[in-house]
């Protein structure tokens, strides 16, 4: 519409792309949890800014905006805005630039729903009137961020697949809604499959930890330990390098469960090179991927694809489950929650009913940890004291170069 020449898009698009280019070159692949929150942040980003942009265009032009369009550009701008604060909110708890653990206070959960009430009031009244003004405009964007942060700080470390998945649902919405306002088909097309997608994919992570969306988003999941069952009196086992890889060399079938913790310690090259000194020797070798593991949904199928792991060797939650009984070791690297027997077994427990990996079935467990610190749910893990566990403490890339290197003596 003769705005800007068409030099100055081409020339945006081109800059964008190399800057895309770039983090995508240069990100590491235990960072891309951060990758995705960003990412999903400048998708919202933008819909609210081609939102807001229209409504200021319509305010200088002094043109009443149709009530159907002025409900799409409210909800572009709405959902826009919150998946833009609330990615920020995100990555800064992936990258540690805050605390991971949920930040909550005294009556969060009303002030979260009075400033919901006051965002949809706003938006209503900005429709209905014949010329609105722009400083309600600037209170609802502004209200509409601190929504976004609000909405995500009360959230764990351990929720952060969900989240990511939910804000991704949240972008494709907002841009579905910005297509609409512009009359784009191709946004509306591309935003409501991202925006289906990402709810499907958000229902699917909910499931795997046998929890509602409410209760991921309002529950502060990790704030409380709450649990009738003590560890007092139960012993920890530890073991070495060189025991745990008399056992590693002469088994047969070898589970490996990543978690959380190998992301960290950047281990899952140094995990492929352990199955592969197994493999030789007789073994097979599969890994135990639960749904939720990491911080982003596939976070351990992208980590171990990187280190060239093959496909096939990664086995959902459902089907690995029932083979932990034939199993002679089950490695796990960093794993917590998603291993907890309490959650079959300590109906008081916070993750009572969650599904989890079964790792307890297994003839002998070799737990790679740095310390006996609770996992995000903050409760004591079960698996720790089993009679069947031996615990190697320290960073897992280490422990596991020396478990490498000690199978290679076999």
């Amino acid at each position: 519409q003769a705005i800007i020449s068409f030099q100055v898009i081409i020339a945006g698009m081109i800059a964008g792309g190399l800057v895309g280019l770039w983090m995508a070159r240069t990100v590491k692949m235990t960072a891309m949890p951060q990758m995705v929150a960003v990412l999903n942040g400048f998708g919202g980003g933008a819909s609210f800014l081609v939102g807001s942009a229209e409504f200021f265009q319509a305010d200088l032009l002094g043109v009443a905006v149709p009530a159907p369009t002025g409900v799409a550009m409210h909800i572009g701008i709405l959902t826009g805005a919150v998946t833009l604060s609330g990615s920020a909110v995100a990555f800064a708890k992936l990258q540690e630039l805050m605390t991971g653990r949920p930040v909550t206070f005294r009556g969060q959960q009303v002030f979260n729903a009075a400033l919901l009430l006051a965002l949809l009031a706003l938006s209503v009244y900005q429709i209905v009137t014949p010329d609105p003004l722009l400083t309600p405009f600037y209170v609802l964007c502004g209200l509409t961020l601190l929504l976004g942060v609000m909405l995500v700080l009360p959230i764990g470390g351990a929720d952060m697949p969900v989240v990511i998945s939910l804000l991704n649902s949240y972008s494709g919405i907002a841009v579905a809604m910005t297509g609409f306002v512009i009359g784009n088909e191709v946004l509306i097309i591309a935003g409501s499959l991202v925006g289906s997608s990402g709810i499907i994919l958000t229902q699917i992570m909910c499931k795997a930890m046998n929890r509602s969306l409410a209760n991921v988003l309002f529950g502060a999941f990790g704030s409380v330990a709450a649990s009738s069952r003590s560890s007092e009196g139960l012993t920890v086992r530890t073991i070495t390098a060189e025991d745990a890889a008399v056992q590693l060399a002469y088994a047969q079938n070898v589970i490996v469960v990543p978690g959380y913790g190998m992301a960290v310690a950047q281990a899952q090259h140094v995990v492929r090179e352990l199955a592969e000194q197994i493999e030789k020797r007789g073994g097979t070798v599969k890994y135990a991927i639960h749904p939720v593991a990491g911080r982003m949904p596939g976070h351990m199928n992208v980590l171990l694809a990187e280190a060239n792991v093959p496909y096939d060797r990664l086995v959902e939650m459902e089907e690995i489950n029932p083979e932990f009984e034939r199993a002679d070791v089950a490695l796990v690297i960093g794993a917590n929650d998603v291993v907890n027997p309490a959650a079959r077994n300590d109906p008081s427990s916070p993750i009572y009913g969650m599904p989890i990996l079964n790792v307890d079935k297994a003839r002998s467990v070799f737990v790679l940890k740095r310390s006996m610190s609770a996992g995000f749910a903050g409760i004591e893990n079960e698996l720790f004291y089993d009679s069947k566990t031996s615990m190697l403490f320290g960073d897992a890339k280490k422990s596991l170069s020396a478990l490498v290197q000690e199978v290679k003596s076999f």
